[in-house]
């Protein structure tokens, strides 16, 4: 929690304003017995009716001005709060942006989401009302112990019974409770991964009919994290009931010691009407001071998830030379004996491959399922490690060359097509920010997609979460336009015409071809006939190289070549 308090650097005014006011509040309160107590002694009991008025009147004024000071306090508290919660999303957000690709997977998406919205919200709330208990409930405690004191010590002993015996119960409660509430937080990001999974997976799961098995899953992770919170719930729901049965105990106790006290004259009405409610204020208070504990190690817990997001590493190198240039006396890129495991126990996605790329070339990667062409995408712009062997670029290692400048160089369409919603032309832009209208509509037809933009309404045509309204193909040309407009000098094309029919791939080819920019192109593909054209085609079977040539070649060659060539054209048409 202590690394996490900077964020609350900004709001040091409001941090000392919200409890310095609630202090002044709890003055206000602890007022309001002692002028009751002569309203009684002084005006009830002598039947004086201007004393009486002048102690009401008394207590109007302690009533709205404690009401003014408490929404001075409330409202400089929360300000503090969401200020508090601002500054740390924002600063997550920036460092979840800045894990590479292996550390997301590790860390998972779920839990990502967890500790950006529940555990900042409890945060905020932690701190909301932390500024806004911390002094108060203390303060009103002590302070009607001290009151107490000043009316009758021999009273007063009992307030100090009751103090020690709540602060012995909220302490136990809490060793037990906090353990609960962390595993409740762990069994939460449990809950969400599966929602998110199914919701994300609900075409597959229909497809096989695995409602039912998954509705299981649910219900027993979700049984999990109910049985947790409501062990948890039970036992802070202890803390109510023990503390007004010790304190409504101890009114029972000072209501017969002090009648005692009363009929031999050492205290008045009014002095006993002054220690009851002092004692019904502590009740109160602890009251609020125990659900301030629960708040507060709730809001530990999740301030050591969100320390352990931080805690995480970034590349924060810094890159002096930050330009990347294709030149003809070096490969643009190149593979040495590389190999990658996404895990450290995990066997290799890829192991050994060796290839090169040179200038202006059309270079073909095709393999099954899980053969690792996806992969090598992925090593090109360092979006993973590899953990044997080198990758180059343009003669220069990978994870020694500025990333910024490294994926300006390479431009990759992902093999999942994402868009953001907004507009046609907010997502283009993703590509280059700086591109005009006709830079955007250049891309566009580059990437086969401009007529159906043009029946969206042009590049105000609205794009959906997701690209949801849209279709496969669709949003995979958008995706290749988006990628097409930044012109890098390298493209990637990692199975990114999957989804479209023959003729729009062969002529999306065609425009690629023809590029203005002439950009080197690695095209990763599962049909032959996206690159047979191409003028080398490295071939993939379970993670290692079993071919590289030209189609002819490996079609005498590469016997998965050939037979991935046969499975799609026919055994008398490859002969």
């Amino acid at each position: 929690m202590k690394n996490l308090l900077r964020y609350l650097s900004d709001y040091k005014k409001e941090c000392i304003i919200a409890p310095l006011f609630k202090m002044l509040e709890a003055i206000l309160e602890l007022a309001v017995p002692l002028v009751i107590a002569q309203m009684i002694d002084k005006g009830i009991k002598d039947g004086d009716t201007d004393s009486i008025i002048i102690r009401f009147v008394m207590l109007i004024i302690l009533a709205a001005t404690g009401l003014g000071v408490s929404c001075i306090a409330q409202y400089y508290a929360a300000k503090a709060a969401t200020g508090f919660a601002r500054g740390l999303r924002h600063d997550l957000f920036e460092h979840i942006l800045a894990f590479d690709y292996s550390t997301i997977d590790n860390v998972g998406t779920s839990t990502m989401i967890t500790r950006m919205t529940s555990d900042v919200n409890i945060l905020q709330n932690g701190v909301n009302m932390f500024l806004r208990l911390f002094l108060r409930s203390p303060f009103i405690v002590t302070g009607a112990m001290i009151m107490a004191f000043t009316i009758d010590v021999r009273s007063a002993l009992i307030f100090v019974l009751v103090i020690a015996s709540l602060a012995v119960t909220v302490s136990v409660i809490m060793k037990i409770n906090i353990p609960l509430l962390g595993a409740a937080q762990r069994k939460l990001d449990d809950v969400l991964c599966l929602v998110r999974e199914n919701l994300s997976g609900a075409r597959v799961v229909r497809a096989f009919s695995l409602e039912d098995s998954q509705i299981r899953d649910f219900d027993d992770t979700n049984a999990d994290l109910t049985d947790i919170m409501l062990r948890s719930g039970r036992i802070s729901g202890l803390m109510n009931p023990l503390t007004y049965v010790i304190v409504n105990l101890a009114v029972v106790l000072l209501i017969f010691t002090d009648r005692i006290q009363v009929n031999e004259g050492i205290l008045t009405t009014g002095q006993v009407v002054a220690l009851y409610n002092y004692m019904s204020q502590i009740l109160l208070e602890l009251v609020k001071f125990a659900n301030l504990i629960v708040i507060m190690n709730r809001a530990l817990a999740s301030a050591d998830r969100i320390n352990d997001i931080f805690a995480i590493p970034c590349d924060t190198r810094s890159f002096a030379d930050t330009g990347i240039a294709d030149t003809d006396s070096e490969p643009v890129v190149e593979f040495r004996n590389v190999s990658l495991r996404y895990h450290e126990d995990a066997d290799d996605a890829v192991s050994d491959i060796s290839f090169k790329i040179h200038k202006g070339e059309t270079f073909g990667i095709i393999g099954g399922t899980g053969a690792g062409k996806t992969t090598i995408a992925n090593l090109i712009p360092a979006f993973y490690t590899a953990t044997g062997g080198k990758v180059l670029v343009c003669g220069r290692d990978v994870n020694e060359t500025d990333p910024a400048a490294l994926r300006r160089f390479a431009g990759t369409v992902m093999q999942k097509s994402v868009l953001f919603e907004g507009t046609i032309r907010d997502n283009l832009k993703f590509g280059n920010t700086n591109a005009t209208d006709d830079d955007l509509e250049t891309a566009a037809r580059w990437a086969v997609c401009d007529d159906f933009i043009a029946e969206r309404g042009g590049l105000d045509g609205r794009v959906e979460a997701g690209g949801r309204n849209y279709s496969g193909g669709q949003k995979q040309r958008l995706s290749i336009a988006r990628t097409l407009a930044a012109s890098p000098r390298l493209l990637i094309l990692d199975d990114a015409s999957s989804a479209l029919d023959y003729m729009t791939d062969r002529k999306l080819r065609s425009n690629i071809a023809q590029l203005p920019f002439k950009p080197t192109v690695i095209i990763i593909a599962q049909r032959t006939v996206s690159v047979m054209d191409c003028d080398n085609i490295l071939v993939l079977d379970d993670g290692a190289m079993v071919g590289l040539g030209t189609h002819e070649e490996l079609l005498e060659s590469c016997p998965v070549y050939r037979e991935i060539y046969d499975s799609q054209f026919g055994e008398q048409e490859g002969a």
